[in-house]
């Protein structure tokens, strides 16, 4: 005969795995990108209300400010093809990176800058 302490036991110990068990902590790099801004007050003012949203939140499968690692893979198919990405839009992100109002230069400067952090 088992023991209520066992049969208690075997009852919840399925049940351990179960669950979420409550928010992951942010990476490294999604907390260090977050504090990352142009310098230039115009380019920044660009950058928090179209790339911040989703180039500071790793779950969002865009590589994040300041990760040059993640970067990488995108800046040796050269600028120019960036830059068409954002004009074009690419994966999950919008035409124009949520900025209807910019050109490409500044595209080019928000796209050195995210990818350098700086």
């Amino acid at each position: 005969m088992f023991r209520p302490v066992i049969l208690v036991m075997i009852i919840l110990l399925p049940l351990a795995g179960c669950g979420d068990g409550g928010p992951a902590p942010a990476p490294a790099d999604e907390n260090a990108s977050k504090s990352l801004v142009p310098a230039d007050a115009a380019l920044a003012e660009i950058y928090n209300r179209s790339c911040r949203s989703c180039h500071t939140v790793a779950a969002t499968g865009a590589p994040l400010t300041g990760d040059s690692a993640g970067w990488a893979p995108r800046m040796e198919k050269g600028i120019d093809t960036l830059v068409d990405s954002v004009i074009n839009g690419f994966g999950g992100m919008p035409p124009f990176g949520l900025c209807m109002d910019c050109d490409g230069e500044q595209f080019e400067a928000l796209i050195q800058f995210m990818a350098k952090g700086k």
